[in-house]
């Protein structure tokens, strides 16, 4: 329902729809996964939501899963097998890593300014996906200096304040946990700041806002759809 996150499905599938990967999305049988109900205590509520996700997917025989949310990533390797759900799980930048490794998302332009990778926790320090997003970013930057990358990265990455169900408190923006890792993004030097996961989108936004003059914040689909659109155009 976020309209900013909204913007990053639409990349995946725009990205998915050039390299002529054959998929298909639930629409309105798809709910959400439960994952923020389990981690604050809402086990009913997971139940409920995991039984009508494993009953519609098994409707449509799905056997392979491309999420954009680290955390959806994590509940449906580590949670849903626990009541009947089992698949096989990618992020999406391991699925575009893919793509474009095999040719079929070529870039021909590089992006502007130095760019620094946020590793979103469940992504980098629970699921240990760390080279996939940065692999991407490689082929869209022009040399290796122009990834600025923060003290505390990969699986030693720091949190944006979201995870355990923290997304949805209604914290005063001076005691938000997660302060401290804005002002190590923004110490990079970077313009633009990259991440992989819908919650560290709308956190480091936010803080990265309360800045003057910080970095633009962007998913690595965002900035990879730029990069393959100036490669179609220039063909």
């Amino acid at each position: 329902y976020d309209a900013r996150v909204q913007k990053v499905a639409r990349a995946v599938v725009q990205l998915f729809q050039h390299a002529g990967v054959n998929f298909a999305v639930m629409g309105k049988e798809e709910r959400c996964l439960g994952e923020c109900s389990r981690r604050m205590g809402e086990e009913f509520v997971f139940q409920e939501l995991a039984e009508h996700n494993i009953q519609a997917l098994a409707g449509h025989d799905v056997k392979r899963i491309v999420t954009h949310c680290p955390h959806c990533l994590n509940s449906l390797r580590q949670d849903y097998p626990e009541v009947g759900g089992n698949y096989q799980v990618l992020h999406h930048t391991a699925l575009l890593a893919e793509l474009q490794a095999a040719g079929k998302l070529p870039t021909r332009d590089t992006v502007n300014g130095a760019v620094t990778f946020h590793d979103p926790c469940y992504l980098g320090r629970v699921q240990g996906e760390t080279e996939a997003p940065r692999s991407l970013l490689r082929t869209m930057l022009p040399d290796a200096g122009a990834l600025q990358e923060p003290a505390r990265r990969g699986k030693e990455t720091a949190c944006c304040g979201a995870g355990g169900g923290r997304m949805w408190f209604d914290d005063e923006a001076e005691t938000r946990i997660g302060r401290d890792r804005i002002d190590e993004l923004i110490g990079t030097g970077a313009e633009t700041v990259v991440t992989g996961c819908p919650f560290c989108l709308r956190m480091v936004t936010d803080g990265v806002a309360e800045r003057d003059d910080g970095p633009a914040v962007k998913d690595v689909a965002e900035l990879l759809i730029e990069m393959v659109r100036v490669a179609r155009e220039d063909t």
